[in-house]
């Protein structure tokens, strides 16, 4: 691994040693490793539609009315009593609202959300607002909007892509009609929709590379790179991010450096 150009790959630098870059990637790997591989996720739910375990496009909701087995290969420790639904969201156009339908008291029900970072940011549903449903409002990191009316509460995302998943309590195997008629209750709609507003102007467009396992054992830095425009540093991070910035890691730059081995 090496920087881009004498000084480590940032002007006005002092030169890094060999063993200064090594130690400096061996953290950037340890830093990044989640965000690759929660964006292998992402692309193949929603980014990949001639796959296998494609479920729908990026802000649209997908229902899967049947219980997880050991085909269902995504996700590691899927729920057997949870049948599951899918939000994979693209934030930087402007906020998603999503509603929760009103359930009865006793099923649990929730929706995840989680950053691109992969940390858990905050829960829909049971766990936190009960069964009564409602408008949520899902923001990215540059979102400055004021709440709107009719929305509950607002979940503020650090990055800009997000991944989300329904959980739908299964009671018993003759139960799935249940989960049926609460997951069609579940929907999602850009912030215009909501208010009847006219909508903002659409990002560039993105054109989100392919990601296998394989590819990330030879292309982990390049999907690194590409993964860092989704995701501004969180509080107290700005320093890290320049330390990586030495060895060429930092969002969007090219891999590997020009001028520099890799």
């Amino acid at each position: 691994c090496a920087g881009g150009d004498e000084s480590g790959g940032q002007a006005g630098s002092p030169p890094l040693t060999p063993a200064e870059a090594r130690a400096i990637a061996a953290e950037a790997y340890v830093y990044l490793y989640p965000l690759v591989q929660n964006y292998q996720t992402i692309y193949q739910f929603a980014l990949n539609p001639t796959g296998p375990e494609f479920k729908g496009p990026m802000n649209s909701i997908f229902n899967v009315a049947r219980v997880f087995t050991s085909a269902d290969t995504t996700i590691v420790t899927a729920n057997s009593d949870t049948p599951y639904s899918y939000l994979m969201m693209d934030l930087r156009a402007e906020p998603l609202v999503v509603t929760m339908p009103r359930i009865e008291a006793g099923r649990y029900y929730s929706l995840q959300l989680v950053d691109l970072y992969t940390h858990n940011v905050d829960y829909l549903g049971t766990r936190k607002d009960g069964n009564a449903g409602g408008a949520f409002l899902i923001a990215g990191p540059r979102w400055a909007g004021e709440t709107p009316p009719g929305v509950l509460r607002v979940v503020r995302s650090p990055t800009e892509l997000m991944f989300g998943q329904f959980r739908t309590q299964l009671f018993s195997p003759d139960d799935l009609e249940g989960v049926k008629a609460v997951q069609a209750g579940y929907r999602v709609q850009p912030l215009s929709d909501f208010t009847g507003t006219p909508p903002p102007p659409a990002p560039p467009p993105v054109d989100y590379p392919v990601i296998t396992q394989e590819r990330i054992a030879t292309d982990f830095w390049r999907y690194a790179n590409f993964l860092l425009q989704f995701a501004p540093p969180l509080a107290g991070e700005q320093a890290l991010r320049e330390r990586f910035a030495r060895i060429g890691v930092r969002p969007g730059g090219d891999w590997p450096v020009p001028g520099q081995p890799e």
